[in-house]
């Protein structure tokens, strides 16, 4: 898992697929970020990622929790449609900032 911390703005480059396994895997890794530095924006880049389930958006909504509970926001970006509609089905979309438009530039 890809991470790039900056002026207290986590990104975190998503896996391809965000299932019950690979949630547990970020949620322990940003956790551990966010014990270690005070992160101000966490952003979750959806560039690589074809698949989520209940679990991404669980793991997702606690990191949320975690973040803005010290004034942070999160953010989604480079989301595909089916995760996109994923987000606004759950009501992930009222608490967590997604990015306007659709795809990225390269169509993926």
């Amino acid at each position: 898992m890809e991470y790039e911390l900056l002026n207290g703005r986590l990104t975190v480059r998503v896996p391809r697929e965000l299932d019950d396994h690979s949630a547990k895997e970020l949620k322990e890794e940003i956790d551990r970020k966010l014990e270690e530095q005070w992160i101000r924006t966490l952003i979750f880049d959806f560039s690589d990622t074809g698949f989520m389930d209940s679990s991404g958006i669980g793991m997702i909504l606690g990191r949320y929790k975690k973040v803005s509970y010290g004034g942070g926001k999160v953010e989604a970006i480079h989301l595909n449609e089916r995760i996109r509609q994923m987000m606004r089905l759950s009501g992930l979309c009222q608490v967590i900032r997604l990015e306007k438009g659709g795809a990225r530039k390269d169509g993926k």
